[in-house]
């Protein structure tokens, strides 16, 4: 039996269990994306095509599961998405059943599998990766050990944070994965997006390798995924309604206090972005 806590029930808290078989699902990982350049490019109205589906047109700040993409993904992938910054505990999305958990809620949906990945394919669903860091490029054993977990996965080095069109063919892989689906078999879409991590010098017009990357590059680099993000929401709520949630899994430092990078306990790192909204699927009556 799962331990309620007694507010379970905050007014942005969907009921999982009613979407979960009714709604495709996109999860979408900003890799590296630091909360401060996506608050501030949504509020100068530099990311519009990602603004427009933020609640209130913001950003959530939360706080990461983990201060690099292997950790921070593996707790995401046991339902333990970025923590609200704020006093909780915050009851979950999704959880594994587990005696004493205080944050799963009786709108939670909770699984006895191992990993959400796995609850999800337990309950109809098809669960395919789409890679974009070193730890989804299937090389070595440990590339191999999170997109392991899905059902279909895809990763090449177009892909990958050295190309300069890497969301533009991620994009293009997921909407080849939906096309090839049948209408009626529930989607659960992974995409890790590796355009903010570094290298990112190369989307900033003007910049070079010698220059290096900053963080006017890394929100370039972001502006280089609002171009083309509308793509991917249109694939995935073009069957169904989709519930969607897209967020950084750790932020990187660029000098602050001496630091540079992730996988360090900095404030640049561990403050993430994060957001949950439907994506209304084709007009009723429309679809077979």
């Amino acid at each position: 039996m799962n331990t309620h806590h007694r507010n379970e029930h905050p007014v942005n808290q969907p009921d999982m269990n009613t979407i979960v078989g009714s709604h495709d699902l996109l999860l979408v990982t900003l890799d590296t994306l630091r909360y401060d350049v996506a608050a501030e490019l949504a509020a100068a109205g530099r990311t519009p095509n990602l603004a427009r589906h933020l609640p209130g047109g913001r950003w959530e700040r939360r706080h990461a599961p983990g201060s690099f993409t292997y950790a921070s993904h593996q707790a995401i992938f046991a339902g333990f998405l970025p923590t609200p910054a704020e006093p909780g505990p915050h009851p979950r999305l999704f959880a594994a059943r587990f005696a004493g958990s205080e944050t799963t809620a009786s709108r939670t949906y909770a699984y006895d599998a191992p990993d959400l990945v796995a609850a999800l394919a337990a309950d109809g669903y098809r669960t395919v990766c789409v890679g974009g860091v070193g730890f989804f490029n299937k090389q070595p054993p440990l590339g191999s050990v999170l997109p392991g977990l899905f059902q279909e996965s895809h990763w090449e080095p177009s892909f990958g944070v050295a190309s300069p069109t890497s969301f533009e063919a991620q994009v293009a892989r997921a909407e080849e994965v939906v096309a090839a689906l049948p209408a009626g078999r529930p989607l659960f879409l992974f995409v890790n997006v590796s355009a903010l991590h570094q290298p990112n010098w190369f989307h900033l017009p003007g910049a070079s390798r010698e220059d290096g990357d900053s963080r006017a590059t890394h929100a370039a680099a972001l502006e280089y995924v609002d171009r083309h993000v509308g793509r991917l929401f249109a694939a995935m709520s073009s069957r169904r309604r989709c519930f969607a949630i897209v967020c950084s899994d750790h932020g990187t430092a660029y000098g602050e206090d001496g630091y540079t990078g992730h996988r360090i306990g900095h404030e640049a790192v561990w403050t993430v972005p994060y957001a949950q909204f439907v994506l209304d699927g084709p007009r009723e009556g429309a679809a077979a």
